[in-house]
């Protein structure tokens, strides 16, 4: 049982120990502005960390998150005040951005689950026809915001702190709701933890799986919308490197990729080490190259720390 709690205090002990050793070879770290611009550098990967653990948590991956992001930041673009459309939602584009990740998200989760599709080529192809969509309705050119009301859903600031900071904790607000006090979440516990024990305790397997995925879309919805308000525009390359970094942060907050372990705050302290990683090889000057070599062998170190290898038989 120790071991087993030393495992999941581990991310933030890795947490502390990456901000005192960026500290002492950059003291600009620990001022206040640079800890405002790491929160805010987090909300957009947050809000897409909540979706993807409960897929993993389930023991499913979701790889369409760039396609979902990419489209519905076009979705969002397209429906406020901008340069090509003509439309002019307002915050009202925002509810349709995350209609459309849920609705994308319910085609994943209903591939995967009626047709017996793995998830993982499920949402890798769905990501892919995403991306394609969102390249084809706008001719490879992107859509430019001109509407300052929109842009403050991450530009703006309410008590000090910019808007998406708080977006991004009504997003993990509600998530924790969802997998605290909702049959939802404990179904998705017992699915990640066994399938067939879950399926004979009477768990609705296969609609929950389904719900699960159009839960992802929703918060990847939400992100896109977000992530359009942030750049000012909206076109089908603005989720590069989206995926990666979701991946990596829900890993590397100890949520097992074989599911049943983890938590929506576990992702949370991932994108935090994810994200203060990066903010302190930037201020130490480390080249770029460097730090995508970096943030793989976490990836593996993290991995490596959260397995518990007596309960592993055979490793694929």
């Amino acid at each position: 049982m120790a071991s087993i709690n030393l495992r999941a205090l581990a991310p933030i002990g890795v947490f502390f120990l990456l901000c005192f050793v960026i500290a002492v070879f950059s003291p600009n770290f620990l001022s206040v502005s640079n800890a405002i611009r790491i929160l805010n550098a987090s909300a957009i990967p947050v809000v897409l960390v909540m979706g993807a653990t409960f897929v993993i948590l389930m023991g499913s991956i979701d790889l369409s998150v760039e396609g979902i992001v990419a489209l519905c930041a076009v979705v969002t673009a397209s429906l406020v005040l901008n340069d090509t459309t003509g439309a002019n939602l307002g915050l009202w584009a925002v509810p349709f951005a995350v209609l459309a990740g849920g609705l994308i998200g319910a085609v994943n989760g209903a591939t995967h689950v009626y047709l017996k599709v793995p998830s993982f080529m499920v949402t890798l192809g769905i990501g892919f026809v995403c991306l394609g969509i969102a390249t084809a309705a706008l001719g490879g050119f992107p859509v430019r915001i001109s509407d300052r009301g929109f842009r403050a859903l991450t530009l703006g600031r309410s008590l000090g702190l910019p808007n998406g900071i708080w977006v991004a904790a009504a997003s993990v607000f509600v998530a924790l709701i969802i997998q605290e006090r909702t049959r939802l979440g404990r179904y998705v516990y017992a699915i990640g933890t066994d399938e067939i024990t879950a399926r004979q305790s009477g768990v609705p397997v296969e609609r929950t799986r389904v719900l699960v995925f159009v839960l992802a879309g929703l918060f990847s919805g939400l992100a896109g919308a977000m992530a359009a308000a942030q750049l000012g525009q909206g076109h089908a390359l603005i989720a590069s490197g989206r995926l990666f970094t979701t991946i990596t942060a829900v890993v590397v907050g100890g949520t097992a990729l074989s599911g049943g372990v983890g938590s929506v705050l576990n992702s949370v302290v991932g994108v935090l080490i994810v994200v203060v990683l990066t903010n302190g090889m930037v201020l130490m000057g480390v080249p770029p190259f460097v730090q995508q070599g970096v943030q793989g062998f976490l990836i593996i170190v993290a991995v490596s720390l959260a397995l518990d290898r007596r309960q592993l038989e055979v490793v694929k």
